[in-house]
């Protein structure tokens, strides 16, 4: 037997559509926060994550991804904006240049291939017709480097777009001031 469940309707009023978004922002950016104090306090060996590491990843996208903490808080912010395939798709080819074995570099090249770079991919990455095409000729006798011009384009675009939304965003702004507000207590 089905039950139909129903709650009191609420009115979709503009006002109330971005109070809900600026709620939803909200307690992402705090589960961020939390999740990312609560790794830092738990790890052995590790220091709390400080707002020198925080201002740190201001500086350049290079320095954002070597920190363990700023790329996690990157990934998370991607996500949210549903545009993390260049994040993982830049990772991958980051795995992909350390292995050694040619069967397996053949079969990555292959999957990655599938799944970043051919048109219509799952999670397709925004670069030109010349270079999926090169990369399309490449994945035939993979190398370490046969990914290389599409990394430096997914690299690009990163610095140039989204880490600077990303600089600007409630999750970096909430983690920046949450953390000068501990070093203050």
């Amino acid at each position: 037997m089905l039950i139909l469940v129903t709650s009191p309707s609420r009115e979709l009023h503009p006002l109330n559509i971005d109070m809900e978004d600026n709620r939803r922002k909200q307690t992402k950016v705090c589960d961020l926060r939390s999740r990312l104090q609560r790794r830092s306090s738990h790890a052995p060996n590790t220091e709390r994550l400080s707002t020198e590491e925080i201002i740190l990843w201001s500086q350049s996208l290079e320095r954002l991804l070597t920190s363990k903490y700023g790329m996690a808080t990157f990934q998370a912010f991607l996500k949210s904006e549903f545009s993390d395939e260049n994040i993982e798709f830049w990772l991958i080819c980051e795995d992909y240049k350390k292995i050694k074995s040619s069967f397996r570099l053949s079969s990555r090249a292959k999957k990655i291939y599938k799944t970043y770079i051919e048109a219509e991919a799952p999670k397709e990455i925004n670069i030109d017709h010349k270079t999926r095409d090169l990369i399309g000729q490449n994945v035939k006798t993979p190398s370490t480097v046969c990914f290389d011009e599409a990394q430096r384009i997914v690299y690009s675009l990163m610095e140039k777009d989204s880490y600077p939304r990303f600089l600007r965003s409630n999750i970096y702004r909430t983690l920046l001031d949450s953390a000068s507000d501990y070093t203050k207590m």
